[in-house]
């Protein structure tokens, strides 16, 4: 299929657009545990865990974090504890805090039934703009716009937008497009629609254009070159240290105050070890690549009030970040209960 040298106007012909869209999505469309559903609880579960985590690695997270919070209630009374340990190796662990703090708040103001009202969502802890609507319009068929990156990607290469996505103008333009596109009824079909369509056809790098049921709207004459962002800061590498300590069957760990907080990590060292490292990892974060160096250890003659002693067994019923996990797995002798979830 050529790419048409004059594109429909998509907003003068939007009810055409909405109609090929809808015939390709209804027949190629993605089947997604959540869109099973129209439990608010458990979209707003998929739609935290969905943050900055690709779908293949959410499915089976959300399958058994429903198992083991099947409500707001039961989310709401588990132990932060529980809540990271079954969220370990999502990563952006203040999603897992967030998604608890805003069942607590459900729990709490509203009798355990999340309102239908997209205003009232956002006001939960952790909860934007993009999020609300998307939890209104999935649950409750509200006609509410979504801007995530499939859906600002399609956008931005219907319309040839060079505007950054990442920029407020950007981000305000794309918000206008989602809203004139959206249909008063049936807005859950046509959002998820447009999300699939980014996903699977119109694609970051080397996108399907041949393939695109919506080709004829299109301006973008370059579309692997859209959206476009700003320039990302260069990654900075760090090294960090930390010890590995035992006591016969013991293993020291320490909870984390700070990035992992509440996690419970191998204790740290203020400076570089004597001897050379037992391992070293390497691991990305936000914009840093950092260095997990682990150092021999002698075992203090009493813990400070963030450490403490675990048996190897106990380790697996831990929320331990997956960089320590990892390096936990390698340097124990039994390995088979630390292994990634």
């Amino acid at each position: 299929m050529s790419r048409p040298a004059e594109p429909l106007d998509l907003l003068a012909s939007k009810t055409r657009f909405r109609r090929r869209l809808l015939r390709w999505f209804r027949k190629e469309g993605r089947d997604l545990p959540w869109r099973q559903t129209r439990d608010p609880y458990a979209i707003l579960v998929s739609e935290f865990m969905l943050q900055q985590t690709q779908v293949a690695s959410v499915i089976p997270y959300y399958q058994r974090w429903l198992k083991r919070f099947p409500t707001f209630q039961d989310l709401a009374r588990s132990s932060e504890a529980d809540v990271l340990h079954a969220w370990q190796g999502l990563g952006y662990y203040s999603r897992a805090r967030n998604l608890q703090a805003a069942a607590r708040s459900v729990a709490k103001t509203f009798g355990g039934r999340l309102p239908a009202n997209r205003a009232e969502i956002e006001c939960l802890p952790g909860i934007g703009r993009y999020t609300a609507g998307a939890v209104a319009c999935f649950a409750f068929d509200l006609p509410e716009p979504m801007v995530e990156a499939n859906i600002a990607r399609v956008l931005t290469r219907l319309t040839n937008s060079r505007r950054p996505i990442d920029l407020a103008s950007g981000r305000t333009f794309l918000w206008e497009i989602a809203d004139a596109l959206l249909p008063r009824t049936n807005a859950r079909e046509h959002n998820s629609a447009l999300m699939d369509l980014g996903a699977m056809i119109c694609r970051p790098r080397r996108p399907l254009c041949a393939a695109c049921p919506v080709l004829s709207f299109c301006r973008a004459q370059k579309p692997e070159h859209l959206p476009r962002k700003r320039k990302r800061p260069s990654l900075r590498s760090l090294t960090e240290r930390h010890a590995y300590i035992r006591d016969r069957n013991l293993v020291l760990l320490e909870q984390s105050q700070t990035r992992w907080r509440g996690m419970w990590i191998l204790p740290r060292l203020t400076r570089r070890g004597a001897v050379s490292p037992l391992l070293s990892l390497d691991f990305p974060f936000t914009h840093h690549r950092i260095r997990l160096e682990v150092f021999p250890g002698a075992p203090p003659p009493r813990p400070n009030e963030h450490s403490k002693w675990f048996t190897h067994r106990a380790l697996e019923r831990l929320p331990i970040p997956t960089p320590h996990r990892r390096a936990l797995a390698r340097l124990l002798p039994a390995r088979h209960f630390l292994s990634d979830p």
